[in-house]
């Protein structure tokens, strides 16, 4: 048997030429996926679309429909996942009412994600499109045509769904959960503070509650009742339906299924999609054997929108738009304060930009991030014009954001107000020690300075923090005051955290 040497160099050449081999294997594929990608975008901009005659724009609307289009990359396709948002929908109809190539709008819808305000205005923008005398068809293909999506789709000249399709149109409802019997079962206490008589701030009910209590059961009831009104009154304007007969149609559940809903005349008819786009062929006067052209409704929203920036480059004055979508925080994703107020503060340093159109579409959230984007507002409205746009909602401190505006719009069916304030401070303590046998013990220089949630706050520490809040919903009171030009009593009657349409 012979003792072969093994050296190092024998070792380490072969290793260091296959790690060597790899990465410029693995440098060339990411090369080729970043290249696509980089051309996905665009050098400078949308790529110019060749607009063909007798094209029909292809919009398709599912998913969640923000304020604004994304795009965000999928790792397991290694493609860009596209949602169109509300502005290009808005921006593009705007835009194909007056290209002459463009002869009408097919509408796809199927699993849609939207509010009714949002839902709103896209018909609204459909309506006025078809003003130009241009068509517009809508087709239900989903497997379950919800109210929502019918109700956008009912704005179009003609409806049709897939034979097979469910339907739903039953009114409008709400169910809430409670959870007070499941923490009393888990031993654990949520003390809730809510602003002095903010007794429709129920956001915190599910929490001590086993029901809802009347002022909560009153506002939703009130602002359900308001928007199935006005969806019902868009739907009878555009099939011909009474508005009493729309009504029995829910009240009885007659529409079941797609074929339901032509037979009540909410529809014009059942088709599959090659049918579909057989029909719209016909309406642009193709002969038999030409194939439709058929133009993605996004891509040409953004070549319009781009095309429109590059020429307003040199007018003045300029309107600046900022979007407010989601949760209000200081810092983090989505709209915080930390990224609007540093875009207000570039508008006002911007000696073209006259306007600033700000867009909100959020809940509240942080009362200081809040109070920090009602000072750039302020500001800004101070030299500038602020328009408040409204979308889905605008509530608590998506009202609060919106109050310092020169003026405020909003959707019928926008849910707004919630101008109140609430606290909540878990007690988990007895749970911990009997559930799993943990006890506390503490030391301390003054009364206060251990306040846990191992322990429930005495009556002195609930009203300390009592006080802040009701000095928290007095300064939410002065700021939409001083906003709107009303005194705070009358604000005080309107607002105790209702909620509005």
């Amino acid at each position: 048997m012979t003792d072969k040497k093994i050296t190092f160099g024998k070792i380490f050449w072969p290793s260091f030429l296959a790690v060597f081999i790899m990465s410029i294997i693995g440098l060339i594929i990411f090369s080729l996926i970043l290249g696509g990608l980089v051309g996905s975008f665009g050098k400078f901009g949308p790529k110019p679309l060749a607009i063909k005659n007798n094209t029909v724009l292809h919009m398709t609307l599912s998913g969640a429909i923000g304020e604004k289009s994304s795009s965000t990359f999928n790792p397991s396709s290694f493609q860009m996942d596209k949602k169109i948002g509300l502005s290009d929908i808005l921006y593009g109809l705007e835009h194909a009412k007056t290209d002459a190539k463009i002869k009408g709008v097919f509408l796809e819808i199927g699993d849609l994600n939207c509010g009714y305000a949002t839902a709103r205005e896209i018909r609204n923008a459909i309506n006025d499109f078809e003003k130009s005398g241009k068509f517009v068809v809508a087709y239900n293909g989903g497997e379950v045509i919800t109210q929502k999506e019918y109700y956008i789709s009912s704005a179009a000249d003609e409806v049709y769904g897939f034979p097979s399709s469910t339907m739903e149109f039953i009114g409008l409802g709400a169910e809430l959960s409670f959870f007070k019997g499941t923490l009393d079962k888990l031993e654990v206490e949520v003390q809730v503070i809510r602003g002095s008589n903010n007794d429709f701030k129920s956001a915190v009910e599910p929490f001590f509650r086993e029901n809802m209590s009347d002022s909560s059961r009153v506002q939703i009831e009130r602002y359900l009742t308001s928007m199935w009104e006005d969806i019902r009154t868009d739907i009878s304007a555009d099939r011909k339906v009474k508005i009493e007969k729309l009504n029995t149609i829910a009240d009885s559940a007659f529409i079941r299924r797609a074929d339901d809903a032509v037979k009540y005349k909410l529809m014009d008819g059942t088709k599959y999609r090659d049918e579909i786009i057989s029909l719209m062929s016909e309406k642009v006067g193709l002969e038999e054997g030409e194939e439709l052209e058929l133009q993605e409704f996004e891509k040409y929203a953004k070549k319009k929108f781009y095309h429109n920036q590059v020429l307003a480059k040199n007018d003045s004055p300029n309107i600046a738009v900022i979007l407010a979508e989601g949760d209000v925080s200081v810092d983090g994703d989505g709209l915080t304060s930390k990224q609007i107020c540093k875009l207000f503060q570039e508008a006002r340093k911007n000696k073209t930009i006259k306007t600033v159109v700000f867009r909100v579409n959020s809940p509240g959230g942080s009362a200081l991030a809040s109070d920090e984007i009602w000072r750039e507002v302020k500001l800004t409205n101070e030299t500038k014009k602020v328009i408040v746009s409204m979308g889905d909602v605008a509530a608590s401190g998506g009202y609060y954001i919106s109050a310092p505006a020169t003026a405020i719009f909003a959707e019928p069916s926008t849910i707004t107000g919630s101008i109140g304030v609430f606290g909540m401070i878990p007690y988990t303590g007895k749970m911990l020690q009997n559930k799993l046998g943990m006890t506390f013990d503490r030391a301390a220089t003054n009364q206060h300075s251990v306040m846990t949630t191992n322990r429930k706050l005495t009556p002195a520490e609930f009203l300390l923090v009592q006080e802040e809040v009701d000095a928290i919903y007095d300064q939410f009171l002065s700021r939409v005051a001083e906003g709107r030009g009303m005194t705070k009593e009358r604000v005080n009657e309107i607002a105790r955290g209702r909620v509005w349409t």
